[in-house]
């Protein structure tokens, strides 16, 4: 029964292929098909950042940028930091300055 039904099918996928002939392709249509591929204007250029992020995320530039990430982050940090620090000095000069003035 197993052979009756591949005799079957394969009479039927003959009879399909003969109801659908494939169209003969044009003389040297890779050729041109090549062509136009190599004629074809380059991509446009991925934006900065998605370049950026892509050079980031490259195994040998991951630690490196994960530390430079941080050294930015303390030295922010310290930035305002200093900033804060410098803003209470002044708040608390000027609150006994006019402490002293009312006196």
């Amino acid at each position: 029964m197993k052979d009756n039904s591949d005799s079957n099918n394969a009479r039927l996928s003959a009879l399909l292929r003969a109801a659908r002939p494939a169209p003969a392709l044009p003389p040297r249509f890779q050729e041109n098909v090549w062509r136009r591929i190599e004629a074809a204007p380059a991509p446009a250029a991925a934006h900065w950042l998605e370049r950026l992020a892509a050079w980031i995320l490259r195994p040998r530039h991951a630690l490196a940028t994960a530390a430079l990430l941080l050294l930015a982050g303390v030295m922010l940090g310290a930035h305002e930091g200093s900033l804060a620090v410098r803003q209470d000095a002044q708040a608390r000069y000027l609150a006994n300055f006019m402490l002293d003035s009312l006196r």
